[in-house]
């Protein structure tokens, strides 16, 4: 085919210099850090970050906490399943709407988070002293305005 052809000023840039790929490409080398700590505990992403908004947040309507975890709802559900069975968390129907759930943090959910979050706070600490803390929230900024962003174009 010929490259020269096609031009029309949308051309592919290097797929590596894409922003697709270098935003996954960070995503991997920040989890790398982490999933060694989640694996030790035997929790998933998904569900550590449900738990982690759930300590942030405290009780909070399922739909809710699908949308802060960046989760689909399907998959909560099925987490939130798993996570009750372990008895990290607690699920109960809104007294004021029965049809929606309310998900928290157990009592065993709390020493969990409190039990793994030293070892996730040392991570942040080497990834800050390798980066910087003001260049990490100069990212961080940045990412937000890109979201912000592209939200509002919706």
């Amino acid at each position: 085919m010929d490259r020269e052809r096609y031009r029309d000023g949308f051309e592919f840039s290097n797929t590596q210099r894409t922003l697709p790929i270098l935003l996954l490409r960070a995503r991997e080398a920040v989890m790398d850090r982490f999933r060694p700590i989640l694996n030790a505990h035997d929790i998933t992403e998904q569900q550590w970050r449900v738990i982690r908004i759930l300590h942030e947040r405290g009780q909070t309507d399922s739909s809710q906490l699908a949308v802060l975890a960046c989760v689909l709802p399907p998959s909560l559900t099925r987490m939130l399943k798993a996570l009750e069975a372990r008895g990290m968390v607690e699920v109960c129907k809104d007294p004021s709407d029965a049809r929606r759930n309310l998900v928290r943090l157990s009592p065993k959910g709390d020493v969990f988070i409190a039990s793994v979050s030293p070892s996730s706070a040392k991570v942040y600490e080497e990834i800050e002293a390798r980066i910087g803390r003001e260049r990490i929230s100069h990212i961080m900024d940045e990412l937000q305005a890109l979201l912000d962003a592209l939200d509002s174009a919706r």
